[in-house]
C-alpha cells in the first residue's frame, strides 16, 4: 500500500522532492529494472494532467526524484489536486506496478509575476 502525504507547490516555481523506497524495517528497496513515473490530476478521472519528472538515479538506494520544471507548475491553477508516484517493471509479464506514495497536492498561488515565464 502506498504512502499518503500532501505536498505543496508554489505556482510559477520549480518543485523537487526525493521519495524513499523503504521496506518493513526502514531500509532502502533495491528498485533495479523499475522506471518511475506520476501525474496529478484535478480528481482521479480527469483527462487533463501534469505528468511529474521522475527518476532513480542509482536504484539500490531505492529513492525516487521527482520534479516540475516553473513551467509545469504555472500552468497550474491555485487549489487542490490529487497524485501519485508508481514504480513500473516492463519487463514482467504481466507488467509490474508499484503504486508508492499517493496524496494531494496544494498548489499556491503566485503573487509577483515577472516577465521571465509566459505558460
Amino acid at each position: 500500500m502506498a504512502t499518503y502525504q500532501t505536498i505543496y507547490i508554489d505556482r510559477g516555481a520549480v518543485y523537487n522532492s526525493k521519495i524513499p523506497v523503504r521496506n518493513k524495517n526502514g531500509l532502502p528497496v533495491d528498485i533495479t529494472g523499475f522506471i518511475a513515473r506520476g501525474q496529478i490530476r484535478k480528481h482521479w478521472s480527469s483527462k487533463n494532467y501534469v505528468d511529474f519528472l521522475a527518476r532513480i538515479n542509482d536504484p539500490t538506494t531505492g529513492i525516487i526524484y521527482i520534479g516540475l520544471s516553473p513551467y509545469q507548475t504555472l500552468a497550474m491553477k491555485p487549489g487542490r489536486f490529487m497524485f501519485d508516484v508508481e514504480l513500473v517493471d516492463e519487463t514482467q509479464n504481466p507488467v509490474q506496478v508499484i503504486r508508492v506514495l499517493e496524496g494531494q497536492v496544494v498548489v499556491s498561488p503566485r503573487i509577483t509575476n515577472g516577465r521571465e515565464l509566459t505558460p
